[in-house]
């Protein structure tokens, strides 16, 4: 019996190797399996996902169902005809669209929630009643208040004056926030967009109204018995996710680069090796800037450098997790010690003395890995909470006591240290890698050409003359159901090859940083010989890390300032681009897609797509999106036949433009591109 029981334990086992390309990750789960402690890729093994959900089709809207509806093989090959339906009569459309809408609904609704929390400090901040945050950076503030019609000059007679900033800031803020709650018009920044895309938005009626608006009705819309069509519910998604990707994730950008200073390049490291054994190691891991910001100058305080001394520490050490860890990276050059899927591996070093969470992507089983250590896990926000976990203490985050409570955090975490056990061996991996980081919109453009000539027009001629094929924004999460990176990597490699610049964010970001692509000494490595010559040239890695996942909106920035610069079309859809997310899991990542799709990008996902067991559905997406809005969506597995099919998106877009053929290189004037516009 002993020996069936030990035989079952071994079948159930993975093998590090076959779950991860990282080195540090396969590490971890070694020592947490020789520990007897349980992670996601334990859980992973054991509990298989749902055919029938992952297909889309199992509805569970009202307490009639669930109601499931399998793809037979007999109707997907035509040979009987699709009659299934609900209790109801809702068809494999109809819920599978629901499904995908509701997905929608709450990526929208973090990533915009996200942008909600900050407008509000941002507004405290502005009013000064919140002193411990301040203006950084006021001409990104001068130059986003004309999208809010605030006025940054005062006229006083004939003569105009600047406006004190802090004016600006408050009407700024009042607008900003505002955007949550309209009922009627447009949001600001939808003109923000191409001219050309957002009058097609505005010709198919789907321009957001207000961000909190086009949520509740989806949620609305996809209630029992109310709209049953699945074009009309795909059009209100895209409502949503435009008031997500152009309303509320690109206010939290902004606002943040206001408050906490726009990025620009500086080096960082990343993985689980930059944690020190005799240092205090504090992870921060989620979302939101607003808590680590003032953690990461409590920190570096010498109040409580000192006091980590006096403790026997020989200092402190913040490193990031998740997309916090982009925040204060592309800001502060502070270390990143991993992505998603590294979160519990973290603590299984034994070296963490607390990790700081806030939102989003927080697994709940982290507080029970803490317990088995010393780790303290220290909830901040009243919106995600634990309950789980003897482990876990919950600190209050409050943006009008920020400073006193990232204090009362490090302090939290430094008494700690003397907690760490004796009897459990502390093991840091050596895996660390250094990498080029902060390419926000605005420094891609300055390091096109400097501080007076800055401008995306170099990036497009060199795209015009065939060196750079095309740009691919590859960004999104981890998911366990694939192997740890490995999509991601040959995703991002696959296009660098074929000369395709890559823009990335979130957990794609960091995975391409742990594989060394995130230097400019990478392009001579990865890169075809034309992408080679233009990092080379203009000394930038081939990956250019712009941010955490609510930073997709700088991609999109970066895409209109492209169209704006000439040359390659009228709109986004022109462009020769495409978007990826090998590795997606969260609903943010449908919201992100779709608000893609929607600009008019050609948008790839991995691992799977919950629309595949409604044919008419998922041709709605995959083909009939591309007349409305010149993107769509599509599902591929495969890495490498991701990749292919994105580059030949690209030539498909080359081929359109004029500029698929081999040319002599010449410096193109604004003439030149005004004649290929006008083609």
């Amino acid at each position: 019996m002993a020996a069936e029981e030990a035989k079952e334990k071994q079948a159930k086992t993975y093998k590090p190797e076959e779950v991860s390309v990282d080195t540090a990750s396969i590490k971890m789960m070694k020592k947490a399996q020789a520990e007897g402690i349980e992670t996601i890729f334990d859980r992973a093994l054991v509990m298989k996902p749902c055919n029938i959900g992952v297909e889309g089709i199992c509805c569970k809207n009202c307490s009639q169902g669930p109601c499931r509806l399998p793809l037979t093989k007999k109707i997907k090959e035509g040979l009987e005809p699709d009659t299934r339906k609900g209790l109801c009569g809702a068809t494999p459309e109809t819920i599978a669209a629901r499904n995908f809408a509701r997905m929608v609904a709450a990526g929208a609704a973090a990533h915009s929630d996200h942008g909600r929390g900050v407008a509000e400090t941002f507004l405290a901040m502005a009013r000064k009643e919140a002193h411990d945050y301040t203006i950084k950076d006021e001409q990104k503030l001068l130059e986003i208040a004309p999208y809010f019609e605030v006025a940054t000059t005062v006229k006083e007679g004939d003569e105009e004056f600047p406006r004190d900033i802090f004016d600006i800031a408050v009407e700024v803020g009042e607008k900003a926030l505002g955007e949550w709650g309209k009922q009627q018009g447009e949001i600001y920044f939808a003109k923000r967009a191409p001219e050309a895309t957002y009058e097609n938005w505005k010709k198919l009626g789907v321009v957001p109204r207000g961000i909190d608006r086009e949520i509740v009705e989806i949620m609305h819309r996809t209630h029992m018995g109310v709209d049953q069509d699945y074009r009309n519910i795909t059009a209100q998604c895209t409502r949503a996710a435009l008031g997500d990707g152009w309303g509320g994730s690109m206010i939290a950008t902004d606002l943040q680069d206001v408050m906490f200073g726009t990025p620009y390049p500086l080096h960082g490291q990343i993985n689980l090796g930059v944690l020190e054994i005799d240092k205090v190691n504090i992870i921060v891991h989620g979302h939101e800037p607003l808590l680590s910001e003032m953690i990461v100058a409590a920190a570096q305080s010498q109040e409580m450098l000192d006091y980590a001394k006096s403790k026997g520490a020989h200092g402190i050490i913040l490193a990031g997790m998740c997309c916090t860890a982009n925040e204060i990276l592309m800001r502060h050059g502070m270390p990143i010690a991993g992505n998603y899927l590294q979160q519990e591996l973290a603590i299984i070093t034994g070296a963490v003395d607390a990790m700081v969470v806030d939102v989003q992507c927080i697994m709940e089983n982290v507080a029970n890995v803490a317990d088995c250590y010393h780790t303290k896990l220290i909830t901040t926000n009243p919106r995600a909470k634990i309950e789980s976990g003897n482990s876990t203490i919950h600190i209050e985050f409050d943006e009008h006591h920020a400073f006193e409570i990232g204090k009362q955090i490090v302090k939290e975490a430094v008494d700690n240290f003397l907690n760490r056990r004796p009897e459990q061996p502390i093991l840091i991996p050596s895996e660390r890698e250094n990498m080029v980081v902060g390419f926000s919109q605005e420094a891609i453009k300055y390091h096109l050409g400097g501080t007076f000539r800055g401008s995306y027009v170099p990036l497009n001629d060199n795209i015009i003359n065939g060196r750079i094929r095309g740009i691919g924004g590859v960004v999104g999460c981890n998911n366990c159901r694939t192997i740890h990176d490995s999509a991601h990597l040959i995703v991002v490699k696959e296009l660098l090859k074929n000369d395709v610049i890559v823009l990335t964010t979130g957990c794609n970001a960091m995975a391409c940083g742990k594989a060394g692509l995130l230097t400019p000494e990478a392009a001579r490595v990865f890169c075809g010989p034309g992408l080679a010559e233009v990092c080379e040239t203009v000394g930038i890695p081939p990956v250019l890390h712009m941010g955490s996942c609510v930073d997709n909106s700088r991609i999109l920035i970066a895409a209109s300032e492209v169209v704006k610069a000439g040359g390659l079309g009228k709109s986004i859809a022109d462009l020769p681009a495409a978007g990826s997310a090998p590795e997606w899991m969260s609903e943010k990542a449908i919201s992100i897609g779709h608000y893609f799709v929607s600009s008019g990008v050609y948008t790839v996902f991995g691992v799977t797509l919950p629309v595949t067991g409604a044919p008419r559905f998922q041709k709605h997406l995959f083909t009939e999106l591309e007349d409305l809005y010149g993107g769509m969506w599509d599902l591929v597995e495969d890495p490498y036949e991701h990749a292919a099919k994105m580059i030949a998106h690209i030539d498909k877009k080359r081929k359109a433009l004029g500029i698929d053929k081999a040319r002599d290189r010449v410096l193109m004037d604004m003439a030149d591109r005004q004649k290929l516009d006008a083609a």
